[in-house]
């Protein structure tokens, strides 16, 4: 019997239809890795068919610079047009910062370090933005919890932009880059950013923000230091602790523009449950200890040289003569521009040499600077920044409780690891120098790492199995109510993991009423609040139970699953509920019994890590108690849960009701929805102007270079035989009048529509002249071999139309032939009779008819007449043509024809070849035959046709093919009859 179809089974056509969706969903799916870095930005794309490559900038570069600017609209007299309604131009990477010196204060670089900032972190933070970056106008808004910049290319009312709207602008640039290489119509929407691995819970909802804003869905997180282990790991094995192999630890120290962190990471294999009873190895790269120092980067040694390019200008006599002081020099934007500019390029000189110069003309009016550096200077400016190198090395071995004893290796990452005293300090904190290694791309290793990641995180990709996990950096704990008084409890601390192998926590309360509680992160000493948590129907939850099952208030438990979000390494609520302990009136089996298990309210060993193949997160207990009572019935409750392990009471179950509960961020305010699609909007907006400025661009472009066409066409003779004098001087005249209105200015201000209709003016007069020149070039060669062509064909139908002929003719003689011949008397065994092979015999007429007999020519004989007298009809019409007319006989319509004369031919051709079937004639009538019965033995007692032989068969076997007589064949078939008879079955009362 056939089962039948459980409730809400899917239909087979059902499936089919949604796998046919997914596969058109995921054909052209491509993810991407970003770096968001303090200086550049890089990214990678993984796409089938393109695997983990760098995205390119449209300069073909393969980082771009992170930097954005605004270029003002500007009228006649170059002064500055801020209307409401219209965006200025805006400008990318290099592109921006090359606009630093003649407007400063419209180019915005470095805008990573205001990301997600406290209110503690903003005067500060701000104010080192405003020394390095004078002329920008830039504030935090504590109302907004965002720091807001202002630009002259705006009216002063409109809304300033945040930083992260300018940040989704530069991530929403790499977006448009990379689907430029992913190729058209495949979308790159979702994507992995990397972060420092110091990112508070606001600064990673500050960088989500903003690649929202550009139109990504955000994947998660990574750390850079994770993102490098997880690009080390990818092409390497290591050792398999399920054998007893030791896990090797590396550190992997990331020193970039803005500041430098330390990452131990554990790697290693372990062999666990895979489908059925088989079993896999996978690699795992897990952080375990983290160290970090904001501020110490590159930007901080180029501090340092800008700082002495200040105080070389203020040392020039002709400055000091002026009266001009520090604070003058430091609030010219232009001036500090160009030396935060060349303060880069010599840090990154003296990286490699031992000294250098910089010039600076007019770097204020009329005064010039020469400087020259060396790399000791350098060092003994940097010495303070030195000193802190080793320190987030040293702290991170710290928290993973290792030595650098413990370490294979050190991994180095990131631009400024280049600055050679930092190596030689990290030498001197390292038990043998050789650890430090440059095994990675010290450049490219993260955004390969987080591209990687990207595509593990994806369905549309199959990658290697690395389960990863990120520390939480930042102890987080739980905040709640107890009798009107705020209490804190732990849940994670700083070695916490988020990812493979985090640990779930079984948060259990005694309230009884719908209730709040939250969670808070201690960052450097300081508590912030980064989620709060409602819970929306425990109280009817409670009646219910009360009601339904006879529970007591006292004996109810509420539950919360709590666990750090593996994408983002923040706590995360998963699961809330609220039960009790009943008599088992009805079979177990039930939902409250099928959900306690994962809800941790069944009995301890349901509480107990999950195998691989499940899930790999233990659970841990947490009790958060409302008074010192319920703490104490809380431990009495647990102590009776463990005593269950050994002696459950029969017939006792526990009843479970989910819990509905709302979460909302903590921190700095946070956008609203409508605010939120408010900022979405205004930078569509933005985009479109920006494709619009673009399409007027292309079309200015593309008239200004087609007036440079038009004068060379006028100039040259051979379009001069073409066209008439009349035609070129209406060409001329109007060549001279857009070549006069482009130089005057408007252009400038004309829309692109104007633009195209100027552009086509010209063609109107220019192509129709081009058009006789190519066709008359093109048509000299054309005829002549549409003619030659026509006489092959002529030939071709002659020939075949001979063979027909002949082909008739024999067959008539053949069917004379046949009819006076006089038919003989034939028997049974005729049809065994064969032609003697060893004579020669005449060939039969009939054998075989000539294919060509039915081949009909009336198709290709009238495509022949068709084309021969268009061609001549058009031919002599051209003739009586003036060259300076447009002709009539076109090159396309003689190529058209020449197609369809050669598809005639070629269709004749293949007719010709293939060969009619043949009917054989019907075998005489044979004797009828008694049934053979189905096989009890071997195929070998069903006597088969004589095969033929090249020597003749030996006395007493069977006659072979060629070589028998009639008697012979007599034999051999009566012999034959008496094997099938004597193998035929019996009936049923025989056997």
């Amino acid at each position: 019997m056939i089962a039948s179809q459980r409730a809400g089974a899917l239909s087979p056509l059902t499936i089919c239809l949604a796998v046919l969706l997914l596969l058109a969903s995921t054909a052209s799916a491509a993810v991407l890795g970003i770096d968001f870095g303090t200086l550049n930005i890089k990214a990678a794309l993984v796409k089938p068919g393109i695997p983990l490559d760098i995205v390119l900038t449209k300069d073909s570069k393969r980082k771009e610079t992170a930097a954005l600017a605004f270029k003002p609209t500007r009228d006649e007299k170059n002064n500055i047009v801020a209307k409401e309604g219209s965006f200025p131009e805006r400008a990318y990477g290099g592109d921006a910062l090359a606009l630093q010196g003649r407007m400063p204060g419209e180019v915005f670089p470095n805008l990573k370090q205001l990301l997600g900032l406290s209110t503690q972190q903003a005067a500060e933070r701000v104010a080192t933005y405003k020394q390095r970056y004078p002329a920008v106008q830039v504030e935090h808004v504590e109302s907004l919890g965002s720091s807001v910049f202002k630009s002259a290319a705006f009216p002063s009312e409109h809304p300033p932009y945040s930083v992260e709207e300018l940040i989704g602008m530069e991530l929403a640039n790499i977006k448009r880059n990379a689907e430029l290489m992913a190729g058209k119509g495949t979308p790159v929407n979702d994507a992995v950013i990397t972060i420092p691995t110091f990112y508070t819970a606001d600064e990673k909802r500050a960088i989500v923000h903003a690649a929202y804003y550009a139109g990504f869905n955000v994947l998660g997180l990574i750390s850079d230091g994770l993102a490098v282990g997880l690009d080390y790991a990818k092409t390497r094995t290591f050792p398999d602790i399920t054998k007893g192999e030791s896990p090797e630890y590396h550190l992997v120290y990331d020193m970039g523009a803005g500041s430098t962190t330390a990452s131990v990471l554990r790697f290693q294999s372990k062999s666990v449950k895979d489908y059925g009873k088989h079993n896999k190895t996978v690699q795992e790269v897990t952080v375990q200890g983290v160290g970090y120092d904001r501020t110490l980067g590159g930007d901080a040694l180029n501090h340092v040289i800008l700082d002495d390019f200040v105080a070389q200008l203020l040392a020039k006599s002709d400055v000091q003569s002026r009266g001009i002081t520090e604070a003058d020099i430091r609030s010219n934007g232009r001036a500090m521009a160009r030396f935060w500019k060349e303060a880069e390029r010599v840090r990154q000189v003296l990286s490699a040499n031992s000294e250098t110069s910089a010039g600076f003309e007019e770097i204020l009016p009329d005064i010039d600077l020469r400087v020259k550096l060396n790399r000791s200077d350098f060092e003994k400016m940097t010495a303070e920044y030195a000193a802190r190198v080793a320190t987030p090395l040293e702290r991170a071995l710290e928290m993973a409780k290792l030595t650098s004893k413990d370490l294979k290796s050190v991994i180095l990452h990131g631009g400024a690891i280049r600055t050679p005293f930092v190596q030689s300090r990290l030498e001197a904190v390292v038990d043998d120098k050789a650890k430090l290694r440059s095994n990675v791309n010290p450049d490219e290793s993260a955004v390969f790492g987080a591209a990687f990641k990207a595509a593990s995180l994806s369905p549309s990709f199959k990658v290697k199995e690395i389960r990863d996990s990120e520390a939480a950096v930042y102890p987080a704990s739980l905040v709640y109510q107890d009798n009107g008084k705020e209490r804190k409890q732990g849940l994670f601390t700083p070695t916490s993991q988020a990812g493979s192998g985090a640990t779930v926590k079984q948060v259990t309360f005694k309230d009884r009423e719908d209730f709040s509680f939250g969670f808070i992160q201690n960052v450097e000493g300081l508590d912030r609040p980064i989620l709060s948590v409602k819970v929306d129907n425990l109280t009817a939850s409670v009646d219910e139970l009360k009601t339904k099952y006879g529970c007591e208030k006292d004996d109810m438990v509420t539950r919360f699953s709590v666990k750090l979000n593996a994408n983002f390494a923040l706590p995360d609520v998963l699961t809330g509920s609220v039960g009790c302990e009943v008599d088992d009136s009805v079979k177990s089996g039930s939902v409250g019994d099928s959900v306690k298990g994962w809800l941790g309210l069944g009995k301890k060993k349901d509480q107990e890590p999950l195998t691989d193949d499940e899930d790999d997160s233990p659970v841990e207990e947490v009790h958060a108690t409302v008074s010192s009572a319920s703490g104490s019935t809380q431990a009495s409750s647990s102590t009776s849960a463990s005593a269950e392990t050994t002696s459950s009471p029969p017939k006792k179950r526990i009843e479970v009701v989910m819990l509905k509960f709302s979460t909302l961020p903590l921190g700095n305010v946070q956008p609203e929805a409508a605010q939120i699609q408010r900022l979405v909007e205004r930078l569509k907006e933005f985009d479109a102007s920006d494709r619009a400025r673009t399409a007027r661009d292309e079309a200015q472009n593309v008239l200004e270079s087609y007036t440079y066409s038009v004068r060379d066409f006028l100039e040259n003779a051979d379009f001069g035989a073409v066209s008439t004098a009349s035609q070129r001087e209406a060409i001329s005249t109007l060549l001279q009048t857009t070549k006069d209105w482009m130089e005057s200015g408007e252009p400038g201000k004309a829309t692109t529509e104007i633009l195209k209709e100027k552009y086509q003016a010209l063609k109107d007069l220019v192509d129709p002249i081009k058009l006789r020149r190519t066709e008359h070039t093109q048509r000299v060669t054309l005829v002549p071999a549409l003619q030659k062509s026509l006489e092959k064909a002529k030939k071709s139908i002659a020939k075949y139309q001979d063979k027909i002929d002949k082909a008739k003719a024999a067959l008539t003689a053949s069917s004379s032939s046949t009819s006076s011949e006089t038919p003989s008397a034939s028997s049974d065994l005729d049809d065994l009779e064969e032609a003697d092979t060893s004579s020669k015999a005449a060939p039969k007429a009939t054998d075989e008819p000539s294919p060509l007999i039915n081949l009909d020519l009336t198709s290709v004989q009238s495509k022949y007449d068709e084309i021969s007298s268009w061609l001549a009809e058009k031919l002599a019409a051209q003739e009586k043509l003036k060259p300076f007319d447009d002709p009539v006989l076109l090159v396309k319509d003689i190529e058209r024809r020449s197609t369809e004369l050669g598809d005639a031919v070629a269709d004749l051709v293949r007719r010709a070849s293939v060969k009619p079937v043949v009917k054989k004639p019907p075998k005489p009538k044979a004797s009828p035959k008694p049934k053979a019965s189905k096989k009890t033995g071997s195929d070998e007692s069903t006597p088969q046709e004589p095969q033929p032989a090249d020597t003749p068969e030996a006395e007493g076997e069977k006659p072979v093919k060629g070589g028998e007589s009639m008697e012979d064949m007599e034999d051999w078939l009566n012999k034959a009859k008496e094997k099938t008879k004597d193998s035929e079955v019996p009936p049923r009362d025989e056997l």
